[in-house]
């Protein structure tokens, strides 16, 4: 499922996301990667790099 903000953002919540709560990413540019909580999608989201959540996914799936 997608969404775009009003930054025109767009917005990717987990395909396995059964009862909606999780997370969902967003592309920020070449280098970052958006993060917010799919039930809190006008609240705060989080920024990192696009290499570092790539190492976390991958531990995650490891």
């Amino acid at each position: 499922m997608q969404t775009t903000d009003g930054a025109g953002l767009v917005w990717r919540k987990s395909r396995r996301s059964a009862n909606g709560n999780c997370v969902e990413i967003a592309a920020v540019g070449a280098d970052l990667v958006g993060v917010r909580d799919s039930k809190n999608p006008g609240g705060p989201e989080l920024r990192v790099p696009r290499r570092e959540m790539a190492a976390f996914m991958a531990e995650l799936k490891a």
